[in-house]
């Protein structure tokens, strides 16, 4: 399996819906009749913390165009790593369906992938405005839909988990120095990997027997039953509008048949 080609761009996806998940956030200012003067929607970037703190510091003339301007989010990831905790048995794999072919793919690795949301601001009250906007929503979990592996439609609700929120005040100097304070948030998106998609060798199942036992111990008990299903017409396709053909066989008196049945999907 090793050196064979694939990507399913899972990690990329969930870094970007992570950051969709953020990305409609306004603040507003209002005057003292309470009326709306400002609705600002918060920028939000993919980068450290330390980038956006390092290019308030370099510049010195806050009248110039190319000024950050706060309040402003950024957010990265910050680790990844193996959940045991959702593990399931590595040689287990399922069918999936690509247009008309059968697929098999393995069973998904589960691995927690680690986001650090940075919230900058000059004025608390915009910092608590955002965060008032993001808290609610993570209790202390909250589900986005990323679709996994496309090529086999396997879309999963991927539960993002809060884990803590710290504040930051980096004011330091004298009052030529633009303060910001920070609120950070920790979360834990609980991600899936896939391995590569390969072609089905046994092809389409198209016929299902069933054998019912009068114990559980097959050794000793008498087989009583046998069931068979088949698609119907035999030569549907996964995409196609098909039934079923049923035939129940009582193998306790050879003579004693049930008609065979249809049954729509």
């Amino acid at each position: 399996m090793l050196g064979t080609y694939y990507y399913h761009e899972i990690i990329r996806k969930t870094i970007i819906s992570f950051g969709t998940l953020f990305n409609e956030i306004h603040i507003q200012h209002k005057n003292s009749s309470d009326t709306t003067i400002s609705d600002m929607k918060v920028p939000l970037a993919y980068g450290p913390t330390q980038k956006f703190l390092a290019r308030l510091e370099q510049q010195e003339d806050l009248n110039k165009p190319v000024q950050i301007t706060l309040p402003r989010m950024s957010f990265e990831m910050t680790s990844i790593e193996y959940d045991g905790t959702r593990k399931a048995g590595v040689t287990q794999t399922f069918k999936a369906v690509d247009g008309n072919n059968m697929k098999k793919v393995y069973m998904p690795v589960p691995y927690n992938i680690g986001f650090e949301l940075s919230i900058l601001s000059k004025l608390n009250d915009d910092a608590l405005q955002i965060v008032e906007q993001i808290l609610p929503y993570f209790q202390p979990s909250f589900n986005m839909t990323v679709d996994l592996v496309e090529s086999i439609g396997e879309k999963r609700d991927i539960p993002v988990v809060l884990n803590s929120v710290s504040f930051q005040d980096d004011y330091e100097g004298d009052f030529s120095t633009r303060r910001a304070l920070i609120y950070r948030l920790q979360f834990t998106a609980k991600t899936y990997l896939f391995g590569p998609v390969a072609d089905n060798p046994e092809g389409l199942i198209r016929k299902v027997i069933v054998d019912n036992y009068a114990d559980t111990n097959r050794t000793t008990a008498k087989r009583e039953m046998r069931y068979t299903v088949v698609p119907d017409p035999i030569s549907a396709n996964p995409g196609d509008d098909f039934g079923f053909s049923e035939e129940w066989e009582y193998l306790g008196d050879s003579k004693s048949y049930s008609p065979t049945k249809q049954s729509d999907i």
